[in-house]
């Protein structure tokens, strides 16, 4: 890919194009936005301007074409997110980036970002406008860990701001990173400085790296004193005569970048070897007595849950039958008709938190998410995507739960929506480049999008099948969790699922979710892993996902203290069959997650009472409710059951007679979703979240 490199002269965007030649990309040349009048320090939440007046010497240095603007907005729309707007400096960087694009025909930008939204979320708008593919490889990287690689990789770059408790002007600037290293992470450790600057506590102008021809020198500079605190004063060099030395050992790229570290997701490995992981498993096999569920008897089937106090509601989406539609007539009818049934409630598109998308051939997913891309655009919700065996005549089936506070004010801040929707290739976790953000966050509750084996770097799938795939899928899921909100971890799943394209996976999926909980567990001192709650697991079979993966996580979280967690089981056992309930409730407790599974004792079983079997569920699931708090609502009875085992529109039916019949019943929404198979001898598996 060919890539304008953005060059402050700090350190940052120097290592991220160190990265991005790494990476096999090209840069062709750099650019920078300079300020007015020449001014040293610019009022910028955006942009670095110290050192402004040596980054020409860039262009000589690296041996590139320089291309400058000066900033002539400023800092206007500084919300969460951003939209284009006129005046402010954004709109520099959209301007300088086009006109680079014009005329050197780039395909990709080099970003140092390391933690800053802000600067993310700004740069991403801009890219996203022109067609331009950010790439930001240093993105949530540990810092000390980045610093110590920036040294080691010979990046030779001096302090030339300070701005922060434990920072002197008189001391500090002029330091090498070398020379400052052990005294920035004392200082982080003592007052939680970040030790390569991100909290703008100092900035770098970088002399040397291995991709320079030439090195800079610094012949003199002045301190200017822009604040005297006491505590944390201000003070930067101005740089006031510099010349470019020739370096007499320059090494091609290739050779002068062997020292960089392969991306950690690169060489993530499983080692697990259990033997059976990978037995196979017949599929259960019942004649059902229909006898019951061939009365007359009609109920009316709700596509909307309850209002939750929250504002929570789910809605099961318009099931559109192709008769001869083409896919993407089909794909624009049903969000067309969404729009349409959520416009009645009274809601939007942009309500939407989480979506589920299941479609009955994968190979139609490239036409299904160019038609998806024209309903969602800022901040779109997470989503689950996998192939399903839909009926004959489905091609798509969706559901969604929305959101929208009616509380007092403080609720409604206490509820704000907080979206994670990364679109920089970086080594941290898949960019999420199509219409759906890894990450929505609601209060404590957060919305994981569905996670598959990508290596970030490369957005291709790892190699090596299930065990690699599982494990670098589900560290995606720590990593977005621990993004979207600071401490929060895997042990902080209320309710996961778990997709496997062949049911030999399932037993090796649940074994790494377990080894992986424990692990996230023991590294919480004082938590014992007797004392844990993990969140429910529930496991299902289908055809395909996405790339091909084997494995796709899906997740949502408290970030509440997990050791305030509660669960209990109930099970039943019947003549040929039973019935398992996990519940899980959250330390609020405002949500709480319930599993219902009906499994055959033995395989092949005649004469089994359908009306019964699910009557029989709703019992035990009224069993579970009676113990929960009052104001706790199940949202939605998502129900998996096996293609080949069951009638979906009797079950539905029956399911919903069943849970009316119950006194006092809060009645779940109910969606069917067929799968290919289900753990051992399951042949319904119902996965359920509450809230208030």
């Amino acid at each position: 890919m060919r890539v304008i490199a953005l060059v402050s002269g700090g350190k940052d965007s120097c290592y991220n194009m160190m990265q991005c030649v790494a990476a096999g990309h090209e840069v062709v040349a750099l650019a920078n936005l300079r300020p007015a009048n020449h001014k040293d320090e610019l009022d910028s939440y955006m942009y670095q301007t110290v050192g402004h007046e040596a980054i020409d010497l860039y262009s000589e240095a690296i041996g590139l074409p320089m291309y400058r603007r000066t900033i002539k907005g400023s800092s206007i729309a500084i919300g969460r997110d951003y939209t284009e707007c006129e005046g402010d400096e954004v709109e520099d960087l959209y301007h300088l980036l086009k006109q680079i694009k014009e005329k050197e025909g780039v395909e990709g930008v080099s970003v140092g970002a390391i933690l800053s939204d802000y600067q993310r979320v700004r740069v991403e708008n801009v890219c996203k406008r022109l067609n331009l593919q950010p790439l930001a490889y240093l993105w949530r990287r540990n810092q000390e860990d980045l610093l110590r690689e920036m040294i080691l990789s010979n990046v030779q770059a001096t302090i030339i701001k300070v701005a922060a408790f434990g920072l002197d002007p008189e001391k500090h600037l002029g330091k090498t990173l070398d020379q400052m290293e052990p005294y920035l992470k004392q200082i982080s450790q003592d007052y939680g400085v970040h030790v390569c600057g991100e909290g703008g506590e100092y900035e770098t102008f970088t002399l040397d790296c291995p991709l320079f021809r030439k090195r800079i020198v610094v012949d003199s500079s002045d301190v200017v004193m822009h604040s005297a605190d006491a505590f944390a004063p201000v003070g930067y060099l101005r740089l006031l005569q510099l010349h470019l030395e020739d370096k007499t050992h320059h090494l091609p790229s290739s050779r002068a970048l062997g020292v960089l570290q392969p991306c950690s997701s690169c060489v993530i490995q499983e080692t697990s070897t259990e033997n059976g992981d990978y037995k196979e498993i017949s599929k259960p096999q019942v004649t059902w007595d229909l006898t019951a569920s061939n009365s007359s008897d009609t109920v009316k089937l709700d596509h909307w849950s309850v209002k939750t106090k929250k504002g929570y509601q789910w809605i099961s989406g318009p099931s559109i039958p192709m008769e001869g539609k083409s896919i993407n007539d089909a794909t624009r009818q049903t969000f067309s008709l969404l729009q349409v049934e959520l416009e009645m409630k009274d809601y939007t598109l942009s309500d939407i938190v989480l979506l589920h998308l299941y479609i009955k051939d994968i190979s139609d997913f490239g036409i299904i998410n160019s038609v998806y891309q024209s309903y969602f655009n800022l901040n779109p919700p997470a989503r689950v995507c996998v192939e399903t065996p839909l009926p004959d005549g489905v091609s798509l089936q969706v559901d969604c739960l929305v959101h929208k506070s009616e509380s007092t004010l403080q609720d409604i801040t206490q509820g704000q929506k907080e979206v994670m929707h990364v679109q920089s290739i970086s080594h941290w976790a898949p960019a999420n480049i199509g219409p759906y953000s890894q990450s929505v966050k609601i209060g404590d509750e957060i919305f994981c999008a569905g996670q598959i084996g990508l290596i970030p770097c490369t957005m291709q799938l790892i190699e090596g099948g299930v065990r690699p795939e599982a494990a670098l899928s589900l560290n995606h899921v720590q990593k977005i969790l621990q993004a979207t909100k600071s401490g929060t971890k895997l042990s902080n799943i209320l309710l996961a699922n778990c997709y496997v394209t062949d049911k030999k996976y399932i037993a090796a999926v649940q074994k790494y979710w377990q080894k992986a909980i424990k692990e996230d567990i023991e590294e919480d001192e004082g938590y014992r892993m007797m004392e844990a709650t993990p969140g429910i697991l529930v496991v299902v079979a289908i055809p395909h996902l996405p790339k091909g993966a084997a494995v796709e996580w899906h997740a949502i979280a408290m970030t509440r203290e997990v050791r305030e967690r509660k669960s209990f089981i109930l099970n039943k056992k019947l003549e040929v069959y039973e019935i398992n309930c996990k519940v899980v409730m959250s330390g609020s407790p405002s949500s709480a997650a319930i599993s219902l599974s009906l499994s055959l004792l033995l395989s092949p079983v005649n004469s089994l009472s359908l009306k019964a079997a699910l009557q029989e569920l709703a019992v035990v699931f009224q069993q579970a409710m009676d113990k929960l708090p009052g104001d706790v609502i199940p949202v939605c009875f998502k129900i998996f059951y096996c293609k080949d085992a069951i009638n979906p529109s009797l079950v539905q039916r029956d399911l919903a007679r069943s849970l009316e019949d119950l006194p006092g019943s809060k009645n779940p929404l109910l969606i069917l979703v067929p799968a290919a198979d289900l753990p051992d001898l399951e042949i319904l598996h119902v996965a359920c979240w509450l809230t208030n």
